[in-house]
Order: C-alpha cells, then structure tokens, then sequence
C-alpha cells in the first residue's frame, strides 16, 4: 500500500467519490419518484401488479455493461446513460417493495380511515404511505447500495466513477489504486445507508428501532 500515492492525488479520489456519489443516489431517488405511483397503482388494481413485477424481472436479468452499451446510440457516452440505466435497476428493487409496503397497512387500518372520512387520496398520502414509509425505505437503502457499486461499472464505457481506480490499478499492476477504490465505495454505501437509516427513523418516530 503506497499511501505517498493516495496524498499525491487527493483531489482525483475526492472528484472521483462525488462523481460516484452523484451516479449512485441520484438513480435510486428518481426510481423511487417512479416507483410509488407505479406501487400505488399495482396495490390498487391487482391485475396490474404481475405484468409490472416481470418486467421489473426482465430487467434486472440483463446485465449491466449490455444496458450501458445498449443506451449508447441514444444517450452516448455520458452520465445520462448510466443515471438511466440505474434508474431501470433500481426500479427492479423499489417497485416490488412499494408494493410490498402498501399491500402490509392492515385493513382495519383503511376502514378507519374511511370511517373518519378520509377520500382514497387523502388516505394514501396521510395513512398508507407512512405506514409503508419503513418497507419503502428498506428498498431504497438496498437500492442505493446497489447502484453505488455499479455506478463504477460506467467506467468500462468513459464515464467517471471511482471505477477509474480500478482498471487503472489493473493495467498498471498497481493495487494500492483498487484497495482504495475499493474502501471507498464500502464507506460511500456505508454513509448513504446510515443516512437512510436516520431518514426512516426521522419519518417514522412510532415505528420500533
């Protein structure tokens, strides 16, 4: 380990952990804006729910270096490409938890609401997705993670990512470059979990710890 080396080039490894921060919750966040109305909609028309799950299915069975290559010709070598392409992974993780967290509000719980009046919007923004906020949170967590470690995939195709330590390291049989690419991605995923766990308990004060 050449610790010389990580103070020399302090400024690429931080350039490069925003970069890869930037690709890794970006993606998750805008799956989940997509996720909760598809969720909704599968909670509540339940013939809607199977034809989602499988096609959330068949895309996370591709891998993700053929989706990178595949979005090339319409998004180009760039970070939209990769933010699109995890946006799509993330979604394998987060519609089925929303799902999920919907379907485990207990009925007694809607009848009560709809007994003190509330309409169905009313009751899904003020009683069922609070109540799913902890499930729907365990899949963003996961879904975070997920796309941090595979934001340094984007590297095979010139997209920044702390990736660039990693083949770097390899073609010039460097190690020092992939054990510090690879600490890092552990305390980026490591960090943005822990910030996700103070978010849940922040949301759901009744929920136990």
């Amino acid at each position: 380990m050449s610790w010389s080396w990580v103070s020399v080039n302090g400024s690429l490894i931080w350039q490069l952990t925003r970069q890869t921060a930037y690709l890794g919750v970006v993606p998750a966040l805008i799956g989940l804006a997509i996720s909760v109305p598809l969720g909704v909609t599968a909670a509540r028309w339940r013939w809607f729910s199977p034809p989602a799950l499988a096609a959330v299915n068949v895309i996370y069975a591709i891998p993700s270096l053929a989706l990178f290559i595949a979005l090339i010709p319409a998004l180009g070598l760039s970070d939209t490409n990769v933010i699109v392409a995890l946006t799509l992974f993330s979604l394998c993780i987060m519609v089925p938890n929303v799902i999920a967290g919907l379907r485990s509000v207990a009925e007694p719980v809607r009848q009560a609401a709809t007994a003190m009046g509330y309409g169905q919007l009313r009751q899904l923004v003020g009683v069922e997705l609070p109540l799913a906020t902890p499930v729907i949170i365990g899949g963003l967590r996961v879904a975070v993670v997920s796309s941090i470690s595979l934001a340094s995939v984007g590297q095979l195709i010139g997209v920044s990512s702390l990736g660039y330590l990693f083949i770097d390291g390899l073609q010039r049989s460097f190690p020092t470059e992939i054990y510090v690419g690879l600490v890092l991605i552990i305390v980026l995923a490591l960090a943005c979990d822990l910030v996700l766990v103070g978010a849940r308990r922040a949301l759901t004060p009744w929920a136990a710890r």
